[in-house]
């Protein structure tokens, strides 16, 4: 049997929505696995900080802020912050549009307060929006922006009530950074992210494979949203959750239950894994 170096995506893959809890038959599935010789990486949006609660579970390497920051055991494969000029420009454009900011240095979340208008649309917006800004702005590893002290800062997380807002910043910064608006959003609230357009996770799984000498062939990568398709697309084969995007799951290989519904230990079966 071949070893698989196995990828899974957090949010909506492994958890629920800005959950910190796995199903107890995916943390059984990956024990397993990890038993019979394959490796198994988180692969995030999150930073290193907000991974913290899953790490305790004895996964072998990460990779967080979407391919920003690549580690295996305690070893750091790649490390990526935004320059200072990228940092100052991208906050102080977007502040003045009014966006409600959130940016992720490696251990901490830093936050501004302009969500909570969203938050309180509890009523009007779909549950994974909501478990996503509540996640970013008031979850694991959240500070207030106020408490920033200036560390490097990885990625940038963002709502907004219109893409209007993020023109200015796009037209200073587009050729640099990426500006992602996940499909989850809604009119009238917006949910997206700045990555630099140095990384990816595609470019995360390929670091990662080649460091543990792994043949790219024998990676999976599991995710659920368009912010994964990097990740899709290099992995070996690639498997699209139940609730996911249409967008992902025309792109995959395999489609599995829902996070829910013990996907992630059905698919691992399908795939020979344990």
């Amino acid at each position: 049997m071949n070893r698989k170096l196995i990828f899974l995506d957090v949010d909506g893959t492994l958890t629920a929505p800005g959950g910190v809890e796995p199903p107890e038959s995916a943390l059984k599935a990956i024990k397993r696995a990890q038993e019979l010789g394959h490796k198994v990486f988180l692969c995030s949006g999150r930073n290193f900080g907000m991974l913290g609660p899953l790490r305790k579970y004895g996964f072998d390497g990460g990779v967080a802020s979407c391919g920003g920051y690549v580690y295996a055991g305690d070893k750091v494969i790649y490390d990526c912050p935004l320059t200072e000029e990228q940092k100052q420009k991208v906050i102080s454009l977007l502040s003045n549009e009014g966006v409600s900011l959130s940016i992720e240095g490696k251990d901490y979340v830093y936050s501004d307060e302009l969500s909570e208008d969203f938050i309180q649309q509890n009523e009007q917006r779909n549950e994974y929006l909501l478990g996503m800004i509540d996640a970013v702005w008031t979850g694991h590893s959240t500070k207030l922006m106020s408490e920033y002290d200036d560390c490097p800062i990885y990625k940038v997380v963002y709502t907004c009530a219109g893409r209007d807002q993020l023109e200015p910043a796009i037209e200073a910064l587009g050729d640099e950074l990426k500006f992602i608006v996940h499909d989850f959003s809604e009119p009238g609230c917006l949910f997206g992210e700045i990555i630099n357009r140095k990384f990816d996770k595609g470019s995360a799984v390929r670091m990662a494979a080649d460091a543990l000498g792994f043949d790219i062939a024998d990676t999976i990568g599991f995710g659920d949203s368009q912010i994964d398709i990097e990740m899709i697309e290099a992995v070996g084969t690639s498997v699209c959750m139940d609730n996911g995007s249409d967008f992902l799951k025309e792109r995959s290989d395999m489609i599995c239950p829902s996070t829910d519904d013990d996907g992630i230990e059905w698919a691992f079966r399908e795939l020979g894994l344990i």
